[in-house]
């Protein structure tokens, strides 16, 4: 069984380093049913300059090419936009942790819906950075969910 807490704090250190270098403070991990991580990474929307580099998807580039995904979860930070639920399905990732859907929600049911296991954790820390976050910068954050 794998510790749902180890690996969100993870990710929440994630979205923590990218709120500390100027971004949208999102992280995620990807770890293998054994409990290996494969790969975690942060938003890079600002420090990249790169539209479609999130928490998600900075986990999977920095996971590299996998054969298959069919036994790995994708802790996240936040619950997934639209673009990541995407390629949560499109990879056949069969479980999801999300630290928190209270600052952003939605996508759960569409991840359901097509088989992903969905859990959401309520990480208080995961919901307090992200209300700072939309707090101090807005406009950063309605650009980052196209707003």
């Amino acid at each position: 069984m794998l510790d749902h807490n180890k690996f969100m704090d993870i990710a929440y250190r994630q979205a923590l380093k990218s709120y500390n270098e100027g971004g949208c403070p999102i992280g995620a991990v990807l770890v293998s049913m054994d409990g290996k991580i494969l790969g975690e990474g942060h938003n890079m929307r600002v420090q990249g300059g790169n539209p479609i580099l999130h928490g998600e998807t900075s986990a999977l580039q920095n996971a590299g090419r996998q054969k298959s995904y069919r036994n790995t979860v994708m802790y996240t930070s936040l619950s997934p936009c639209m673009m990541c639920s995407g390629t949560i399905v499109q990879f056949k990732i069969p479980h999801v942790v999300i630290g928190e859907n209270v600052n952003f929600g939605g996508n759960e049911d569409f991840l359901r819906e097509r088989g992903v296991k969905v859990e959401i954790m309520n990480h208080q820390g995961c919901i307090d950075l992200m209300a700072k976050f939309v707090r101090e910068k807005p406009e950063l954050w309605f650009e980052d969910i196209a707003e």
